[in-house]
């Protein structure tokens, strides 16, 4: 990359996070006016476009940052995003599978049957990710969040507690439909896991499926009277049509 493009490149970021995204748009269009393969400036020029309101010219950008670079997390989640607010949560489901292996083929991690680590070294591992998820969590980085528990759920998919992580990282990141997934995923393997059915209700309430949150929370106060979180959220219900 040359020095005029770099500046332009840098001056682009700078303009987007400053609150200036036509300006970003600018300098941005520049640098791929000659370098059209840069994955970093399409997934950039797509942040710019939805927050200019255009869905469609980001998805666009998304689409061309992953064509460039399959492996680039933030793209997939990214174009993830836009898909779910689409409605369209077929694609959306099918692009979490493709980072779901892309995150597994660029770990490096070997397959189960061909020398994988002892449980005990794959649950440390699992539970470090889990951690540097929470970390991103913190600081509002929701997307890295998602990528870092996926990883340890490939080392530990059976630790439900890492999965409800995910599942809330992914609510926050505006990916609903694949967050009752996982939390469905959860309540499979363990119907007795009331805080997943707690957030499941969450998920549909965050929807407006107030019926089915509903359902999930009485459940869930039905199995155990203690839960004030259940009540609570029963509370922010409109009342139930009678009869």
């Amino acid at each position: 990359m040359t020095a005029p493009e770099r500046q332009s490149f840098l001056l682009g970021r700078q303009c987007f996070e400053r609150g200036e995204p036509e300006r970003a748009l600018g300098h941005l269009t520049r640098v791929l006016d000659t370098r059209p393969g840069w994955a970093d400036v399409h997934y950039l020029v797509g942040l710019v476009h939805e927050e200019l309101g255009d869905a469609e010219a980001a998805t666009h950008s998304f689409e061309e940052a992953l064509r460039i670079n399959p492996g680039y997390v933030e793209a997939f989640l990214a174009l993830a995003t836009l898909y779910e607010r689409a409605g369209d949560f077929e694609r959306s489901r099918a692009l979490a599978e493709r980072l779901s292996s892309a995150s597994l083929r660029a770990s490096g991690a070997p397959p189960v049957e061909e020398g994988a680590p002892d449980p005990t070294t794959r649950a440390k591992l699992a539970n470090l990710h889990a951690a540097l998820g929470d970390a991103y969590r913190e600081v509002g980085d929701v997307r890295e969040a998602i990528d870092a528990y996926r990883k340890a759920l490939e080392r530990g998919p059976t630790f439900h507690d890492i999965r409800l992580r995910l599942a809330a990282a992914l609510r926050d990141a505006g990916l609903p439909s694949q967050a009752i997934h996982e939390l469905r995923r959860i309540l499979r393997a363990n119907p007795g896991y009331l805080d997943a059915a707690v957030q499941l209700g969450l998920t549909f309430y965050t929807l407006g499926r107030c019926d089915e949150a509903r359902t999930e929370w009485t459940s869930v106060l039905g199995r155990d009277p203690s839960r004030e979180d259940a009540r609570m959220y029963l509370r922010m219900l409109p009342a139930a049509p009678p009869g």
